[in-house]
């Protein structure tokens, strides 16, 4: 095996630049049938129009209050012996970073002579601009992750106790993901007289 030398163009440089990163798959795992239906529409310029057709409004979440307000409701309806969450909130730097739209921490400190366990959930801001039925999907997912930490056959049907049309909005974000990832515009906005 030869060592790289000064001078020596690595592998993953091309013209001694260096290649964009593709976008992230959000369509992994999904039968190429299915994938090829929702590239179809991308390509046609038809996948807004039919999420605009059924999702028409944006939810009026906006603030981490109303976010943590929200969260605590569901996790009090599905969750009632999980433990408490001590910070919700949205993330502007989650994509970003550990592409990812939702996240989960438990972090442990020493206090005196006990160890405390906090909770924390992490939205990414994009959740801002959609509508309710993806924001409840996110949610639902991430506190899933309170009793389930594997994303195993147990924790989708626990996503499907606490929101049976979870894979359909699951698929729907993804493909929406896909359009925001060819170039397309944002499909919601902010509504008037939405939580602040």
């Amino acid at each position: 095996m030869r060592l790289l030398r000064r001078g020596d163009t690595p592998a993953h440089r091309y013209n001694g630049a260096m290649r964009p990163k593709p976008p992230p798959d959000y369509l992994a795992g999904y039968p190429p049938a299915l994938v090829a239906q929702v590239n179809a529409l991308i390509a046609q310029d038809q996948l807004g129009t039919v999420l605009r057709q059924r999702y028409p409004v944006a939810h009026t979440v906006r603030t981490d209050k109303a976010l943590y307000d929200y969260v605590v409701a569901l996790k009090h309806t599905h969750l009632r012996t999980a433990p408490p969450l001590s910070k919700v909130a949205f993330d502007s730097k989650l994509q970003v970073i550990a592409h990812a739209l939702g996240t989960h921490t438990a972090i442990s400190r020493v206090h005196g002579g006990k160890l405390k366990a906090k909770r924390e959930i992490r939205v990414a801001t994009v959740f801002r601009d959609m509508p309710p039925e993806f924001l409840r999907m996110i949610v639902v997912h991430e506190l899933a992750h309170l009793r389930v930490r594997n994303h195993d056959k147990a924790f989708y049907q626990l996503c499907c106790h606490m929101e049976p049309a979870y894979p359909q909005y699951e698929l729907d974000l993804r493909a929406y993901l896909c359009l925001l990832g060819a170039g397309g515009a944002p499909l919601w906005a902010a509504q008037p007289g939405s939580v602040d």
